[in-house]
């Protein structure tokens, strides 16, 4: 399961997702509530490691806003799978946006930090990252090996399982889970060098 909240079935939410596509607004009613909960659930998660303070992205503005992007985006919806990836690319565009604003402020600000770790649910304490440092990691892991990338955005940023991004990348999970070892080991590498 992607979250401890529960997500819909694959293939009622497939439906709507395609019904909302094709033009259907009742689908889009129907999908908020069937959606929303596990977004905002994976939107704590990727937050809860940041920095404290007034500015500090919560985790339901993550979601409104990523959720805005979404509806008005153009997109020809394949599976709950692959709208969760869709929308864990979305969210986490949201939070570099976001970052990067803070960063500009003239008062400077703090950079929103998240963990980078192997676990969907991400724990209390231990090492973080800058949003902004692990997107540029990941722009120079594409450009080495564009599905390492995508198997972090996918595992990291929206949570799913081996075998859902598996699904998503039409690989084996084997090579997910290799994909995802050798891709973590080089991002520690890297942020550990630049920082």
């Amino acid at each position: 399961m992607l979250m401890n909240a529960q997500a819909p079935p694959s293939g009622d939410l497939t439906t709507l997702l395609r019904a909302w596509r094709s033009g259907d607004p009742a689908a889009l009613d129907q999908l908020v509530p069937l959606v929303y909960d596990v977004l905002r659930q994976l939107a704590a998660q990727r937050l809860r490691s940041s920095r404290s303070g007034a500015a500090t992205l919560q985790p339901t503005a993550l979601v409104h806003e990523a959720f805005l992007r979404l509806v008005h985006g153009e997109v020809d919806w394949q599976s709950r799978a692959h709208f969760f990836a869709v929308a864990s690319t979305t969210m986490r565009n949201v939070a570099i946006d976001h970052a990067r604003r803070r960063q500009a402020e003239k008062r400077g600000g703090d950079v929103v930090r998240v963990q980078l770790t192997s676990e969907v649910e991400a724990p209390a304490e231990g090492p973080v990252v800058d949003v902004l440092a692990l997107d540029q990691a990941l722009l120079r892991l594409e450009a080495l090996d564009a599905r390492q990338a995508k198997v972090v955005e996918l595992r990291f940023f929206a949570g799913l399982s081996s075998d859902e991004t598996a699904a998503v990348l039409d690989c084996s999970p084997s090579t997910v889970e290799r994909d995802w070892r050798t891709a973590r080991a080089w991002l520690f590498r890297e942020l550990e060098a630049r920082a």
